[in-house]
C-alpha cells in the first residue's frame, strides 16, 4: 500500500466510498445529502494542510486522510485529521496505515498533538483503533450525535500528544 498526496483526479475514485459513508449518516457529522462538490471541497484541503489516498499496487484508492491544524491562532498547535476507508477494504490495515500516516505529518510538521472533536461513540471499530494508537477519550458530548439506528449517542473528543 501506497500513501500519496491526493489530487483532483483521484475524486471520482473517493466519492464513491465517500458518498456512502456520509449518506449512511452513521460516523460523520456531514449533512447526509452533502453533494458532490460540497464533498470534494470539504474533503480536498489545500496547503498547508493536506489530503491524502491510500493505494494498491494497481492504483486503486483503498481510503483517504486529510490532515489539518484543529483550530487557529494560538490555538494551531494542535493538528487534527479525518479518514475514510472504502467498505470493500475494510479490516485490511488501511484505516491504521492512514492514521500512523496523519501522526506522522503533524509531528514533523511541528504540531504538539492530535485531537478529534466528535468521534462518534458507535463507531466502536475507529475508537478502538485511536485507543491503540495512543489515544484517550477526553471527554463525551452526551447525545452529541444523532445516528440513526441507535437515535441520540455520544461524540468523544480524543487526544493524543505527540
Amino acid at each position: 500500500m501506497l500513501i500519496r498526496e491526493a489530487v483532483t483526479e483521484d475524486w471520482p475514485a473517493v466519492w464513491p466510498f465517500f458518498h456512502k459513508i456520509v449518506a449512511a449518516g452513521e460516523a460523520f457529522t456531514y449533512p447526509v445529502g452533502l453533494t458532490e462538490e460540497q464533498g470534494r471541497d470539504w474533503w480536498l484541503l489545500p496547503a498547508p494542510n493536506r489530503t491524502v489516498v491510500a493505494v494498491d499496487d494497481n492504483g486503486t484508492v483503498l481510503g483517504t486522510a486529510k490532515m489539518n491544524n484543529n483550530h487557529m491562532g494560538n490555538a494551531s498547535h494542535i493538528a487534527s485529521a479525518s479518514y475514510m476507508v472504502d467498505p470493500a477494504h475494510s479490516g485490511q490495515g488501511v484505516g491504521r496505515a492512514l492514521c500512523a500516516y496523519t501522526l506522522e505529518w503533524a509531528r514533523a510538521a511541528g504540531f504538539r498533538a492530535m485531537q478529534f472533536n466528535a468521534v462518534v461513540e458507535t463507531n466502536t471499530h475507529a475508537v478502538k483503533l485511536y485507543r491503540s494508537l495512543g489515544f484517550e477519550v477526553l471527554g463525551t458530548v452526551p447525545e452529541g450525535f444523532r445516528h440513526p439506528a441507535e437515535g441520540y449517542v455520544g461524540l468523544h473528543v480524543m487526544h493524543r500528544a505527540l
